[in-house]
């Protein structure tokens, strides 16, 4: 018995066998078709990128998980991309910049990572997104949720929520707040925790008004449906967090336009990308899935950061978690596997040949069973390798027979009848 060779994967990365990377496709490719429908054109950037021009794009949480090393030819640092976004800016900002805005472009690709690994985090993320670039204002952000829904409803996704929050509505909160930065964080986390007596009892040794006090009280109750914004403007009364509701009112008239406002809710206690958003930011949840499946929002300081101020928005799907949420669900749209296994007995392979040729031409999937085996072992093959059918080819009285997979239904067939493309599956 040969050795047993070590091939365990670096933590944080997987291997996707036929059935699973089948799903991943279809899921790349129905989105792309979204993508496509809006008006969105591909990009593809490098696996590489200079370090300090990445970090140029990079929020401070990004720029400590990315993966760097030296650069043998050069002795400069060069890293993986921890995320796609600012390498689309920079593309946007220094190969576009002659082009007229706004530009519509989308992606598919793998950022890598570095993750905690006692948190079981996976270090390799699959993104699939869009960047909406030189586009201000309320319907912009609307169209980025809007294909969102679009996107979860196509993949067959049906329970799934979209959270929607606003940086600058939290800024107005806590932006002059008299602080130290451990302060500071202590009162994000308890926020974003939505720890409202925890909370409570940090702010009491806080040098904190009361006016400021019952605004950050406010915050992790201010979540729910649209009825949230009236609930905020009587909590929150300082005039950018006020323009902020007026700003995600605008936003949601455009959504109940598009029809989608079922799946919106209101989160405008959520921290995500405080540091790095300046506006509208949202994540999507499916229904029994704790993960998000895709996050976005607007960041029109980062193509500036590249020498080409713009407006942005823009949103990405992690394929993996969207993946395992809809594991099931996606047997049915991604799990048809080969269409035929052409099984043919005898020395003359020739009449086989052809018609698999045939078949090819029509549009199908036609895998010859070149391996020399009786038909019970081609068809148990068949159906351990996800064929639908196996294909039985006689070639002494030209005879065919056809046998589905699934649950062994025969039926006999006449080789001129799929040759001339009459025959259908």
């Amino acid at each position: 018995m040969p050795n047993t060779i070590e091939t365990r994967l670096p933590t944080g990365v997987k291997d996707f066998l036929p059935v699973k990377a089948a799903k991943l496709d279809y899921l790349q490719n129905t989105l792309r078709s979204v993508y496509r429908s809006w008006g969105f054109r591909p990009v593809a950037p490098a696996v590489l990128e200079d370090l300090a021009v990445l970090e140029l794009g990079l929020g401070t949480d990004l720029r400590e998980k990315t993966f760097r090393f030296d650069d043998r030819q050069t002795g400069r640092l060069v890293a993986f991309p921890p995320d796609m976004t600012p390498q689309v800016a920079r593309i946007a900002a220094t190969r576009m910049r002659e082009m007229p805005l706004p530009f519509r472009l989308c992606y598919n690709g793998r950022v890598l990572r570095h993750t905690e690994q006692r948190l079981g985090k996976d270090r390799e993320i699959f993104q699939s997104g869009v960047e909406l670039i030189g586009l201000s204002g309320p319907e912009a952000d609307a169209e980025m949720i809007a294909m969102a829904v679009k996107c979860l409803q196509s993949v067959g996704a049906s329970e799934f929520t979209i959270d929607i929050g606003q940086v600058e509505f939290l800024r107005g909160v806590l932006n002059g707040l008299p602080l130290d930065p451990a302060q500071s964080r202590a009162v994000r986390t308890a926020i974003a925790s939505k720890d409202s007596s925890g909370l409570q009892q940090l702010l009491k040794d806080l040098p904190l008004t009361a006016q400021q006090k019952t605004e950050l009280l406010a915050l992790p109750k201010l979540y729910g449906g649209r009825e949230i914004l009236a609930q905020a403007r009587r909590s929150i009364a300082n005039p950018l967090s006020q323009a902020a509701l007026d700003n995600l009112e605008k936003i949601l008239e455009v959504l109940t336009v598009y029809g989608v406002e079922e799946h919106i809710t209101l989160d405008l206690g959520e921290m995500r990308g405080f540091d790095y958003h300046s506006g509208l930011i949202f994540q999507g949840f499916l229904s029994g899935f704790g993960r998000a499946v895709c996050a976005g929002g607007r960041y029109d300081g980062l193509t500036a950061r590249y020498g080409f101020p713009a407006p942005a928005t823009g949103f990405a799907f992690n394929l993996y978690n969207l993946l395992f949420a809809l594991d099931r669900t996606l047997e049915e749209r991604a799990g048809e596997g080969t269409d035929f296994l052409l099984f043919s007995a005898g020395q003359d392979k020739a009449p086989a040949q052809r018609l698999a040729a045939a078949l090819r031409n029509q549009g199908y999937s036609v895998a010859r069973d070149i391996i020399e085996r009786d038909q019970a072992a081609s068809l148990d093959y068949a159906r351990r390798m996800h064929y639908r059918y196996l294909l039985v080819l006689d070639a002494t009285d030209e005879k065919l027979t056809l046998i589905r997979t699934a649950d062994g239904e025969t039926s006999s067939l006449a080789p001129a009848t799929l040759e001339s493309g009459q025959f259908k599956i």
